[in-house]
């Protein structure tokens, strides 16, 4: 029975703090390794760098203002590079607690900001990134669009003991995940345990990673962003007619685990920050394809067909 113990970490970025925000992935890391044994852990969009939640960066159709050009220089200053010294600590901190990470990140690539999910392998270090295709409404004011060539499914050893299980694993950020097409391109490329990393905390989205698990016969490891006004930058902008109030929650998080047959292994967790953990049985996936592989027997390829650019 090919076992991985898996967890996703309900956090949030500490005020745009780089320094401040690693030791949070360190701390949590360990964490999810020292109480729960786990090997994979799976942190939320934007971690490292920040959603910049209810943020205006003073733009409307036509005008942009000084002041929210100084907004987008702090933001940009807050990203990190790939490769870079962050990414390097990261590195270590995998090594270090001898987990496998999928971290989401605001990636800087010279003026231009991605969204992006890394995975970073506790020998190998950093393997393979993954920059989101389309950011929604607002967001494509500050990130930019990814393309075909971030599309991984990246296979992840891990071991327990004599024990050596191998899993191939994607990363699909937010919305993504409402992309039918892009869901298509991992179920072909074999994904069994699909990460989310996201910053969506309705409960709605908890249909949208059910869905996923029944359609794709997948685990999936939706890790969403906790956070409160007192977890961004003093002046960061708050919701309208809403109160400064540093405890008053602006991200509410809804981590979860489900399994592919759409069973919740651990969460929906709402109440703060923490860490989810739950075993993950490989053999559920084909018990689940008996009756539904939606890119093999189920497929239909003499009607439908999938063309994916540059792969």
């Amino acid at each position: 029975m090919p076992v991985i113990r898996a967890s996703v970490v309900q956090t949030c970025t500490a005020a745009y703090s780089l320094p401040d925000t690693l030791n949070k992935l360190h701390r949590l890391a360990k964490l999810a390794k020292e109480r729960d044994g786990s090997q994979l852990a799976v942190f939320p969009e934007a971690f490292i760098g920040g959603y910049p939640r209810h943020s205006t960066f003073g733009a409307v159709i036509g005008s942009r203002s000084p002041e929210g050009r100084d907004e987008f220089l702090r933001y940009h200053q807050a990203a990190i590079e790939i490769p870079s010294p962050a990414i390097t600590q990261v590195e270590a901190i995998a090594r270090e607690t001898e987990l496998f990470l999928i971290v989401g990140v605001i990636e800087r690539d010279g003026g231009t900001l991605f969204c992006t999910a890394v995975f970073i392998d506790p020998k190998s270090g950093y393997v393979a990134k993954h920059r989101k295709l389309m950011p929604t409404a607002s967001e494509r004011l500050v990130w930019g669009l990814g393309d075909s060539s971030t599309l991984s499914v990246v296979e992840g050893t891990f071991l327990a003991g004599d024990v050596t299980t191998k899993a191939k694993l994607s990363s699909c950020i937010c919305w993504e995940n409402y992309m039918p097409l892009l869901r298509t391109h991992y179920y072909s490329k074999g994904v069994q345990i699909w990460c989310a990393p996201t910053v969506d905390s309705r409960p709605v989205w908890q249909s949208t990673m059910t869905h996923i698990a029944l359609e794709g016969r997948c685990f999936v490891l939706s890790a969403c962003q906790f956070a409160q006004q007192k977890d961004f930058p003093p002046d960061h902008s708050v919701p309208l007619n809403c109160p400064r109030d540093p405890e008053s929650v602006m991200i509410g998080g809804g981590s979860v685990i489900i399994d592919p047959l759409g069973q919740v292994l651990a969460g929906p967790l709402r109440e703060g920050e923490g860490v989810l953990t739950a075993d993950l049985d490989l053999d559920e996936i084909i018990r689940g394809k008996f009756d539904l592989d939606c890119v093999g027997h189920y497929a239909r390829p003499d009607i439908f067909q999938l063309s994916v650019t540059g792969n």
